[in-house]
């Protein structure tokens, strides 16, 4: 597993985010349709996730990102309201992926992309309902019922492959959460995640550059020290 440092290094500077799902009519419908309670770590309806998968993805973001003096843990920072808005817009529907055969197994690879037939946002899912399952057949509790220490350790194992699942590559699932919660953790904050440009602040990130063109002269060589700013700052 990644500790904070190697979090921040595997995600870069800041991770790109798949934007299209931010206010999506798909959520919105979802929302109306079955409003669901959330726990805290998200602060926000459920737009694709269920109560319980939140409660599942709260323990894991937290154990890839657990608060510490340089950020509040992952959920804090708003990196399950990322994923949940994410599965439920185009990007959870696989609207630009390829999703035709043939599928190789999963090798860890990059470059290869998804190789499964499942959207995204049955892919999660999918993953969720049979690690859970998993673990509690092994474990004899939930996922999220786990102390920090247990679940580290399982997803060790889950990395190491040492966990089949009846119709899903376990590595893959936990390599697709682990991006899922980069993005989340960097994302501009209008996305859901990076909750209070928690993540910005900690990596000395300004926000939308753009917007600092006229200081490059006078900064040049020099660090420059300037409150982050989002895109929802210029709405």
């Amino acid at each position: 597993m990644l500790d904070r440092r190697g979090f921040i290094a595997s995600g870069g500077v800041l991770a790109l985010t798949r934007g299209e799902a931010a206010a999506a009519p798909a959520a919105e419908a979802a929302t109306k349709d079955s409003p669901a309670a959330t726990s805290d770590a998200t602060a926000g309806p459920l737009y694709a996730l269920t109560p319980s998968e939140a409660e599942f993805l709260v323990a894991v973001v937290d154990a890839f990102i657990p608060a510490d003096d340089l950020s509040p843990s992952g959920s804090e920072c708003g990196v399950v309201a990322f994923i949940d808005r994410q599965l439920a817009g185009a990007y959870g529907a696989g609207a630009r992926l390829y999703q035709d055969g043939p599928f190789h197994p999963y090798n860890g690879q990059p470059g290869f992309g998804p190789q499964s037939p499942l959207a995204p946002l049955a892919f999660i899912r999918l993953g969720i309902a049979e690690l859970d399952a998993w673990v509690v057949a092994q474990r004899g509790a939930q996922v999220s019922q786990l102390p920090m220490p247990a679940l580290e350790a399982l997803l060790l194992e889950v990395e190491g492959g040492k966990v089949a699942l009846p119709r899903i590559d376990a590595r893959a699932f936990l390599a697709a959460l682990l991006q899922l919660s980069m993005e989340g953790f960097f994302s501009d904050p209008i996305y859901g995640g990076n909750r209070g440009k928690a993540s910005w602040r900690m990596i000395g990130y300004p926000g939308l550059p753009a917007t600092y063109a006229k200081a490059i002269k006078e900064h040049r060589g020099r660090r420059y020290v300037a409150e982050p700013r989002s895109i929802a700052d210029f709405l």
